[in-house]
């Protein structure tokens, strides 16, 4: 009795563990795109910090124009020129880095 309550066990033990998180390397079967997706989360956490309070938490528009369909008059190069210099109305945003902005870019174009 005891020999088979311990092979169940362990059994049950090999099958949690073969389907456990374990480590983040890349190997997700997705080609590794584990890298887009913490971009694309970057780029949301850095649009809601610098962009929300006028664009809208959700891209819808507020003191600013929403940006719901930017893809179909931008393209990453115009939205981190426009986040970097202004345009309009608009001020470039103070203390973002041209990385964050292709990020931010990225989010905004993907939604």
């Amino acid at each position: 009795m005891k020999k088979k309550l311990f092979v169940g066990l362990f059994g049950l033990m090999m099958v949690v563990a073969a389907c456990g998180g374990g480590g983040d390397d890349g190997a997700n079967g997705n080609g590794g795109d584990d890298t887009t997706a913490n971009e694309t989360a970057a780029g949301e956490e850095l649009y809601q910090q610098n962009c929300a309070s006028c664009h809208g938490g959700d891209l819808g528009g507020g003191a600013g124009p929403g940006l719901v369909d930017a893809s179909d008059q931008y393209d990453q190069d115009d939205i981190v020129s426009i986040i970097l210099e202004g345009y309009g109305s608009m001020a470039a945003v103070a203390g973002v880095s041209e990385a964050e902005a292709e990020d931010i870019a990225d989010y905004v174009l993907e939604q």
